[in-house]
C-alpha cells in the first residue's frame, strides 16, 4: 500500500514536471530575440522569477492531486488534471514557439477553467488540495493579465 502511494506520487510528479521540461525547452529555444523585441507591460517580472515560481507551483499542483488521489481514487479527477497539464504544457509552445500571443491567451483561459474546475472539486471533498492550488490560481490569473497586456501592446 505505501509503495503504491509513493509510486503514484512519483508518476504524478513525473507527468507534471514533464510539462515543465517541455515548456522550458521551448521557451529557451524560441524565446529570443522575439520576446525582447515585443513591448512588455511595466509589471512584467524579470525572467529569473519564472523558474522558481513554476517549480513551486508544479510541486504544489502535484501534491494537491496526489493527496486527492490517495484519499478518493477518483479516476475522473485524475483525468481532468492530466488534460489540464496538457493545456499547461502547450502554452509555452503557442506563446514562445509559435509567437501566437492571442492563441496563448485563449489557452490560458482554458487553463484557468480547468484550475477552477479542479479547485471546485477539491473544495467540496478535500480542502487541503484546494488550498494547495490557490497559488497556482493566483499566478495563472496574473499570467492571464500579463499575456492579455502583451497582446494589447503588440
Amino acid at each position: 500500500m505505501l509503495k503504491n502511494k509513493y509510486v503514484s506520487f512519483l508518476f504524478i510528479v513525473l507527468i507534471t514536471f514533464s510539462a515543465s521540461a517541455m515548456g522550458g525547452f521551448v521557451t529557451t529555444s524560441f524565446k529570443e530575440p522575439w520576446y525582447s523585441q515585443i513591448i512588455q507591460p511595466s509589471f512584467s517580472p524579470p525572467s529569473w522569477v519564472f523558474g522558481p515560481v513554476w517549480t513551486t507551483l508544479y510541486f504544489l499542483m502535484s501534491l494537491a492531486i496526489w493527496l486527492f488521489w490517495i484519499n478518493f481514487k477518483n479516476k475522473k479527477v485524475l483525468y481532468i488534471y492530466f488534460v489540464h497539464i496538457f493545456f499547461n504544457a502547450i502554452w509555452s509552445i503557442i506563446f514562445f514557439g509559435f509567437h501566437q500571443i492571442f492563441l496563448a491567451l485563449l489557452n490560458l483561459i482554458i487553463i484557468l477553467i480547468f484550475i477552477i474546475w479542479l479547485m471546485n472539486i477539491y473544495y467540496k471533498t478535500y480542502r487541503l488540495s484546494f488550498l494547495l492550488m490557490l497559488p497556482y490560481l493566483l499566478w495563472s490569473t496574473y499570467a492571464l493579465i500579463l499575456n492579455g497586456s502583451i497582446f494589447y501592446l503588440n
